[in-house]
């Protein structure tokens, strides 16, 4: 039965069967079977030994059950492994595997495996998302909205803007990501502290051996286990994604309040938003991924609390954890990445609602761009912008629109006409640079 919701509820398929205890026993296996064929090469053990443990490493031989069952008599997974890996292969050739070796020369090496996984598929949802997110910025470069700042009406701005800079932000996770996985997708073959002892003067070469036959880099130098310092900078890059998500999230939650109405994520035909309320169309996907994205970001302390505590040449102390934040980072990673995909796809806009909200304040939000033209005029910026805050003030207490607030003022409305104060208090003439900003941001993020 299932306990945890990453099993039943939040996960893809792909990434959930990265972190299978089956895919991790069969890792495992890959490098048992690297480090057999690393031998053989150097001639520490006969070549159809080395060849024996290959076929054999597989969990169509080396059944996880009976992995399991070993493990309840000896209370030692790695161990158990290589017990059974050893039973099954046939001669003479089990008294061989894991020779030199400690357990975490295979853990770290096969984490190194799961995580280029891993990775290459939080990476493939960035450049997913990166695509989905340029897509709406240019769709929406010229579809101008209010701008908020402090929670309150400031300048006119547009979607497109707001898009872009969403897709700068997951660009940066792409490029982080790409710097951080050469760290963190390397492996260690140096035994138990680290002196590569139990490979005698063959030491360098066997770890050269047995990772580039898996394809991974080699650790620069490591006592028993792989640096943690490495997992706590991918951990941490998780989670830095994870907020950037909760930020998208939040911010659609915001615009599709009901007294914004700008913009709401996709509402099947059949969905139900509340089970009493029948009109409710809660943003429920955004809810989900603004409340897993603070789990995913949760996982940082004990990744530091790793690469700091851990006493000596190592203690076990971040097995147990890292069994917890490792799949529970990724799955979850890759879900909200997913949701908020297929939210962004299905985005849907209030256009009437946007123009509502623009005007909202009576023209107030383009006090800026009145006060600029003041200054145009001969009046000093001080002057004009202190006129302007106590004229603001009187519009928002008596419900007095902007414009005839000016008119009507004694100074004011001898310097401007009205044809001049209806172009200064046009919003889609106060977006300054905006639709070319979003160009030039779609152009360098797509090529």
């Amino acid at each position: 039965m299932s306990v945890h919701p990453c099993e039943y509820r939040y996960y893809t398929p792909e990434m959930k069967r990265v972190f299978t205890e089956e895919n991790k026993l069969q890792r495992w296996l890959d490098v048992e079977a690297a480090l057999a064929r690393a031998h053989a090469k150097l001639g520490r053990i006969p070549e159809g030994a080395a060849e024996e443990i290959s076929r054999k490493a597989s969990i169509r031989h080396v059944k996880f059950e009976r992995v399991k069952e070993v493990e309840r008599e000896i209370n030692h997974d790695v161990m158990a492994m290589v017990r059974v890996l050893s039973e099954v292969c046939e001669g003479d050739a089990g008294k061989y595997v894991h020779l030199g070796a400690t357990s975490y020369d295979i853990v770290d090496t096969a984490w190194a495996l799961i995580l280029r996984d891993a990775i290459g598929i939080i990476e493939r949802r960035l450049v997913e998302l990166k695509d989905v997110l340029l897509g709406l910025a240019m769709e929406h470069k010229e579809t101008v909205c209010i701008g908020r700042t402090h929670g309150q009406h400031a300048l006119p701005f547009t979607y497109g803007m707001k898009f872009a800079i969403w897709a700068s932000e997951v660009n940066r996770h792409l490029e982080r990501l790409k710097e951080c996985a050469r760290r963190v997708i390397v492996g260690k073959m140096s035994g138990a502290v680290g002196t590569m002892a139990g490979f005698g003067k063959d030491g360098f070469e066997i770890q050269r051996l047995v990772m580039e036959e898996l394809g991974i880099g080699e650790v620069e130098i490591a006592n028993q286990i792989a640096p943690r310092d490495n997992y706590a900078e991918l951990i941490f890059l998780n989670a830095l994604i994870a907020a950037t998500l909760n930020r998208i999230a939040k911010e659609i939650r915001n615009l599709q309040r009901t007294e914004i109405g700008e913009v709401f994520e996709p509402f099947g035909a059949k969905q139900v938003g509340s089970s009493t309320m029948s009109h409710k169309r809660n943003p429920h996907r955004s809810e989900r991924i603004c409340g897993i994205s603070r789990v995913i970001m949760s996982h940082v302390f004990p990744a530091l609390e790793n690469a700091a505590l851990l006493e000596h040449e190592r203690d076990l102390t971040n097995s147990s954890s890292e069994r917890i934040i490792l799949p529970e980072s990724f799955i979850l990673l890759d879900y909200i990445l997913y949701e908020i995909i297929q939210i962004l796809r299905g985005l849907e806009f209030n256009y009437e609602n946007i123009e509502k909200n623009l005007n909202l304040t009576g023209g107030l939000m383009m006090s800026e761009n009145v006060m600029l033209n003041l200054v145009k005029k001969g009046m000093g910026r001080q002057e004009a912008h202190e006129l302007l805050r106590k004229l603001s003030l009187k519009c928002f207490r008596e419900k007095v629109p902007f414009k005839k607030a000016i008119l009507e003022h004694e100074i004011l409305g001898n310097l401007v006409t009205e044809e001049e104060l209806e172009e200064w208090l046009n919003p889609k003439n106060y977006i300054g640079t905006a639709v070319e900003q979003v160009e030039r941001i779609v152009n360098r993020l797509r090529n």
